[in-house]
């Protein structure tokens, strides 16, 4: 088994996780806070771009997972994806100003971003 197969795995489970959350907020948004029985913002437009944007970041992960090694450089994106998700949900959560519909996302993307930095510390970049 090669050393990057577990990354290129990693990348495809980003993907996918992704990629649905993405869909789903795209084709059925209200039906998704009308389950987490959360009021929707004021324009579904909010919450399209966003979910357009985890479409566009899978995609790049699954270019990542096509060779980890080649594709390094993209992590970073990854890495500040998953950062910046963290960084607005967790001090909202402690702070209780957030619809906790948003938390377990928040700690998937930080086990996300934790893995995501290791991989990139431990590929070696192409010269």
């Amino acid at each position: 088994m090669k050393k990057t197969n577990w990354i290129k795995l990693l990348f495809i489970i980003a993907g996918i996780y992704d990629g649905i959350l993405g869909i789903l907020f795209l084709i059925i948004p209200l039906r998704i806070y009308q389950m987490a029985q959360v009021t929707p913002p004021n324009h579904i437009g909010y919450v399209q771009f966003p979910a357009l944007l985890l479409i566009i970041f899978a995609v790049l992960f699954f270019q990542i997972a096509k060779d980890p090694v080649i594709n390094r450089n993209l992590i970073l994106y990854g890495i500040s994806l998953k950062f910046s998700y963290c960084a607005v949900v967790f001090p909202h959560w402690w702070m209780n100003d957030i619809p906790f519909m948003w938390v377990p996302f928040a700690f998937c993307d930080l086990l996300f971003l934790i893995l995501f930095i290791l991989v990139y510390q431990r590929l070696k970049p192409i010269n």
